[in-house]
């Protein structure tokens, strides 16, 4: 019987992975049980898919409409927050305080959760949580991971695996370090916490398939670690003698595109007088009190919002621009299940070889000092150029054409592009014998918790 569940999210894993040579451990899982490929909600962004996840629910349930956030009201877009409340519904651990059936797990101990560099955990009702929270101080950052209980990131794991890079974790020094620092603190959480369900993650896949596309040697070297790793924590259980009563779930938020440029909007909006700008200090930035339309973008989707009477117009604009290949409106937005209030008026995506940057400067001279820095908080939208250094400049590039994957589209069933995918070494019940169709990362995300909830 189950008495423990490990799940563990290795981004950029794809179903065709599963059977290439490159993950024997994962695919070992695979045999034991089952696997298929996982369709992710719309978008396709590690916040709106871990939130879906989490909670069994979709993002105009939940309001994770994207990576990022914009504040209608203070004219503030704000990418990678973390706390908790931004979650409108309940997740797992919410579920598990308050059981309304009897858990599936041969245990009638409590229910201890953790979650380890999953979004938006910060103050979660989870027992257990480490994510990274640096401080900003006028000396520069601090680096620190919130955790609970506290003082189990300083007082435990600081101590014994060293303070946690942040550095290895998003900009042009990411690396498979986070992940091997997160993949040991994982181990350890198992070992010291012996949690009955506990949430991983591990990131590094991410970082080549952006800078090198879905197919490169880096990738492919990147899944053997990756697939190491996973081979570790099962021989953890192993060795911890608790094996036979652990079900291992498997998964990622989605499939990668390759691309080979980047679409403006923001500059086709300004090129079309609906963004405004303020000039501050010779340097160009949105006015989002007076733009009649600005793009949030994050990877292949895009969320615009427009001030009313402006709809009409913007809507005009995003249907002529080279690179984009939907647009929705209203009644479209429920389609995506995207409808909800903090969504943009307006929601477009890419072509599939190609994603959106938030640049709206004509002369990068203009550009604003943070476009050149690792600034996930204050750009108002995803920017993976923030992977590259520049020697020259001693700074981020201005050059989208560096790019050469993303993701955020609805996958494709022709192609297969896009698809995420589901690994256990328990039976769900929920996947057909055929692989005909992928099951919804939404359908997962209330398996996981009916597992234990």
């Amino acid at each position: 019987m189950v008495k423990h569940i490990i799940v563990i999210d290795v981004v950029g894993l794809e179903f065709n992975h599963i059977d290439s040579g490159l993950v024997p451990n994962i695919a070992n899982i695979a045999a034991e049980g089952e696997s298929t490929k996982m369709e992710p909600v719309f978008p396709a962004v590690t916040c709106s898919v871990q939130s879906s996840l989490l909670s069994g629910k979709y993002p105009n349930q939940h309001g994770i409409i994207a990576n990022g956030l914009y504040d209608r009201s203070n004219y503030v877009p704000s990418f990678w927050e973390q706390s908790s409340a931004l979650v409108q519904t309940d997740r797992i651990w919410d579920k598990v305080k308050k059981p309304t059936k009897s858990s599936s797990l041969s245990s009638s101990s409590p229910i201890k959760t953790a979650v380890l560099f999953w979004q938006y955990t910060m103050f979660a009702n989870s027992d257990i949580i480490v994510t990274p929270r640096p401080l900003h101080t006028e000396e520069g950052m601090i680096m620190w991971c919130y955790s609970k209980p506290v003082g189990f990131y300083d007082g435990e794991l600081k101590n014994k695996f060293g303070e946690f890079n942040l550095a290895t974790y998003w900009g042009p020094f990411a690396s498979v370090k986070s992940s091997e620092w997160i993949t040991k603190v994982s181990e350890y959480t198992m070992e010291k916490e012996r949690p009955t369900i506990m949430f991983t993650y591990i990131p590094h896949i991410d970082y080549s398939a952006q800078r090198f596309g879905k197919n490169s040697s880096q990738v492919r070297d990147d899944l053997k670690k990756a697939d190491d790793m996973v081979g570790n924590m099962v021989q953890k259980t192993v060795d911890l003698g608790i094996k036979d009563d652990t079900q291992f779930i498997v998964l990622s938020e989605y499939g990668f595109n390759d691309v080979h440029t980047a679409v403006p909007l923001n500059l086709r909006l300004r090129d079309a007088g609906l963004l405004a700008i303020r000039n501050i200090q010779d340097k160009e930035y949105i006015d989002y009190e007076f733009s009649n339309a600005f793009a949030m973008v994050d990877h292949q989707i895009a969320h615009i919002y427009v001030k009313e009477g402006f709809v009409n117009q913007a809507k005009k604009v995003l249907e002529n621009i080279p690179g984009v290949n939907k647009i929705f409106t209203d009644d479209d937005k429920k389609s995506l299940r995207i409808d909800h209030e903090r969504s943009g008026d307006i929601i477009a995506i890419s072509d599939r070889d190609k994603w959106f940057s938030y640049y709206w400067w004509y002369d990068s001279e203009k550009a604003p000092q943070f476009a050149r820095t690792v600034d996930i908080h204050r750009k108002p939208g995803y920017d993976p150029v923030e992977l590259f250094f520049d020697q020259k400049t001693k700074s981020i590039p201005l050059d989208p054409d560096l790019i050469k994957g993303s993701h955020g589209r609805p996958p494709d069933p022709v192609t297969e592009e896009g698809y995420a995918v589901y690994v256990s070494n328990r039976k769900s019940g929920i996947v057909k014998s055929d692989l005909s169709e992928a099951i919804n990362c939404v359908n997962i995300g209330q398996y996981i918790i009916d597992l234990v909830a």
